[in-house]
């Protein structure tokens, strides 16, 4: 396990060994069991904090922190990501936990072997949750079963 980032509530974000890869993403909040976040998770908490702030400033975050990742973690974008959570006031741990896991995710699919579409993957979903409204089940669920060149496809018609 590599931890990436504790939070303020002692929770504690790292990767660790998955079915496919070392890549897995693992969330260990206070008092309960670690887990691996789903995308239909993350993708209904991000409905939920737009519906309170907005989805045009939650996807120019997340934005922000897209155009930052690489395939290492960098401390100065988990730096931003803390500062920049501290704007959405009662939700700022949620974000901070939701927006570093994004992060999480998009390293891990920088480093999947063989990957084609990386980090655009998760941008795909973010952007049918928060720009298109698609449901959270539907976006999570979306590139299930398509090969990497339709998904490519539904990328490219969205410029990224």
């Amino acid at each position: 396990m590599a931890i990436i980032r504790t939070f303020r509530d002692g929770s504690v974000l790292e990767f660790g060994a998955g079915r496919f890869d070392a890549w897995c993403v693992y969330l260990t909040r206070p008092n309960r069991a670690k887990y691996a976040p789903k995308d239909v998770d993350y993708f209904a908490q991000l409905r939920s904090l737009a519906v309170r702030h907005g989805a045009p400033i939650l996807y120019a975050d997340f934005l922000a922190i897209y155009y930052r990742t690489t395939p290492q973690i960098s401390p100065h974008v988990l730096e931003m990501i803390y500062h920049m959570s501290w704007a959405y006031a009662d939700d700022s741990l949620a974000v901070d936990i939701l927006l570093s896991i994004l992060y999480a995710g998009m390293i891990a699919e920088e480093n999947k072997h063989r990957a084609k579409l990386r980090k655009r993957v998760k941008r795909l979903g973010v952007h049918q949750v928060l720009v298109e409204h698609l449901a959270p089940e539907e976006a999570a669920t979306f590139s299930k079963g398509k090969s990497w060149e339709v998904i490519d496809f539904e990328c490219t018609v969205r410029n990224f």
